[in-house]
């Protein structure tokens, strides 16, 4: 596994601008190690919930790389992950909490907001 603290969650863009399902919320996750990481079997959840869980497909995230999981989107340019979901995830009015998990189960990252992603 990496070493603690080289991936982690960067951000959460909390407060999406689509009406209603805010489809275009997303957690940034960012490679901060001097490596590349195999994402594959990772989770990202919304911890204070307990769900809903994103796994990570077959993915290398390279040194340096930021990549995103939206809400119900999908954005190449960014991974092309998605909880494909029809509501929004992260609570506006009363902030949670996301954790990313290693293929191992262990929670390596947190974040909580705000501040969300600039």
């Amino acid at each position: 596994p990496p070493p603690a603290g080289s991936v982690v969650i960067e951000c959460i863009f909390f407060d999406g601008l689509v009406l209603r399902s805010e489809a275009d919320e997303y957690v940034r996750i960012a490679n901060l190690s001097g490596g590349s990481v195999s994402l594959e079997g990772w989770r990202l959840q919304d911890v204070s919930d307990g769900s809903p869980t994103f796994t990570f497909p077959t993915y290398s995230i390279v040194p340096g790389e930021r990549v995103r999981v939206y809400t119900n989107q999908v954005h190449p340019e960014w991974g092309g992950f998605s909880f494909q979901r029809g509501s929004s995830i992260w609570n506006n009015s009363d902030p949670d909490t996301a954790g990313l998990f290693n293929g191992q189960g262990a929670q390596v990252s947190t974040r909580t907001y705000p501040p969300g992603c600039e």
